[in-house]
């Protein structure tokens, strides 16, 4: 392990706005419709289901800059701004001329990004008069950010944890719980989606998609609840901006400015977070960054999904979402990246892609594993299982500079540790893990 080199800011230099990328893109995303009719929908169409100024956060194109709540900016402050890293040990042990930077966003109290937002949306429903919560995770990081959120400001939260995640990674079904949040396995026998989804195929290990069935249910039939997400919406990835804002200024320390910037692909919160501020230049014209979004090449909605109208859950309780998707009833591979398993992108994420904008790879399970090992040994932290595909896509891109002889900065954003992913590690290290190939869903 080499002695990297961390640019830490000070407190002062929290963002005190979130930058809203759809006011600058040329081609906006493409409505979401009401499955009724088809027709597009509007902020006050989510009002029963999201709180109020998520709801417009969702539907605003104009505003470049959207105010951070001075609560939730001082909760921030319990461990922004975060570090950034150069990744010595790692760009020694690749023989690389590529310098390689990652924002460590696994210093958080629940050891993932997903904090950033967790925070905000439980402080709106807070505001709203709201006294109760439902959501769904898949890996656990988002159940267990939005459990101490929810605590925070005193509201009730039940997670929907896909079951195969919530058998795989006890550790973070007991911190959700430790939060004070209830956890079910899903699919479940509470909701009349679970029911159907166990009736049809009793040993279905569950996807995002069907935990997300679950919630939104749960939060229509119980008074006075609205439902929150971790990914894939607008207004999750808005509230992501902190961390590539952050390591903007922070590149400006470092006297650098990212070649190609790169983040793990589920649903998008962590890609867009790292992403949008460096891609508000590229869309001004000023410069020309690469943006690599990393997925999974068992669920490589990116790769080889289809840009289309789809739901965002499993039995079509959402609004029809334009995305890349691999089909609201795919069933992904038991893979141990949960955050990472889920069928479609979001819309603004999607839009991108369909113009150019930004590319994707997919990476199998084993390879991802074989990066985490080497960033370990090289950086000292253990990374997430979802990380582990943005590392295995920055080592690729920093062997083609060694290969060219040239040299690019890299950034990619470590989203999580994986100190509760351990059983994970062990299967790897034992030969116990295989790589899953994709298989397309029947309704694709």
């Amino acid at each position: 392990m080499d002695s990297s080199k961390k640019f830490l800011l000070q407190e002062k230099d929290i963002p005190t706005a979130w930058y809203n990328v759809m006011a600058d893109m040329k081609n906006k995303p493409r409505p979401m419709l009401n499955p009724a009719n088809k027709q597009p929908m509007k902020a006050e169409d989510l009002y029963p289901l999201f709180n109020k100024a998520c709801s417009d956060q969702e539907f605003n194109t104009t505003d470049q800059w959207i105010e951070i709540p001075e609560e939730v900016r001082e909760m921030y402050k319990i461990w922004r701004p975060t570090p950034l890293v150069r990744a010595r040990g790692l760009e020694k042990l690749l023989d690389t001329p590529a310098h390689i930077y990652f924002k460590n966003e696994s210093v958080s109290p629940v050891g993932s990004h997903k904090l950033n937002s967790a925070i905000a949306q439980a402080y709106y429903c807070k505001q709203e008069g709201v006294t109760n919560i439902t959501t769904e995770t898949g890996a656990g990081q988002w159940g267990a950010a939005l459990s101490l959120a929810a605590k925070h400001f005193g509201l009730a939260l039940a997670v929907y944890m896909v079951k195969v995640s919530y058998h795989q990674k006890p550790y973070r079904r007991s911190i959700m719980q430790t939060y004070g949040a209830e956890v079910i396995a899903s699919p479940s026998m509470s909701t009349r989606a679970g029911k159907d989804i166990i009736t049809n195929n009793p040993n279905y290990q569950g996807s995002l998609g069907t935990a997300i069935s679950e919630a939104v249910e749960l939060a229509r039939t119980t008074p006075n609840c609205k439902y929150v997400l971790g990914s894939v919406l607008n207004h999750v990835g808005l509230h992501q901006t902190v961390i590539g804002l952050e390591a903007e200024k922070q590149m400006e320390m470092a006297g650098e400015y990212p070649d190609v910037v790169i983040g793990c692909f589920g649903g998008g919160s962590n890609f867009s977070g790292i992403s949008f501020p460096f891609m508000r230049h590229n869309l001004s014209g000023e410069r020309n960054t690469r943006f690599i979004a990393a997925e999974p090449a068992s669920c490589p909605k990116l790769t080889r999904g289809k840009f289309q109208y789809d739901f965002g859950d499993e039995a079509g309780y959402t609004p029809l979402i334009p995305m890349y998707t691999l089909g609201h009833k795919f069933a992904p591979a038991h893979i141990h990246a949960g955050g990472l398993r889920y069928h479609g992108a979001g819309s603004v994420v999607s839009q991108l892609m369909q113009d150019g904008l930004m590319s994707a790879v997919d990476i199998q399970q084993l390879d991802t594993f074989k990066a985490a090992t080497m960033f370990a040994q090289s950086e000292g932290i253990i990374p997430a299982p979802e990380s582990s595909h943005a590392i295995a896509a920055t080592i690729a891109e920093a062997l083609k500079c060694k290969e060219e002889g040239v040299s690019r900065t890299i950034l990619f954003n470590l989203s999580g540790h994986g100190l509760i992913d351990m059983s994970a590690y062990d299967q790897y290290l034992r030969g116990e893990l295989t790589n899953f190939e994709y298989t397309p869903a029947p309704n694709l």
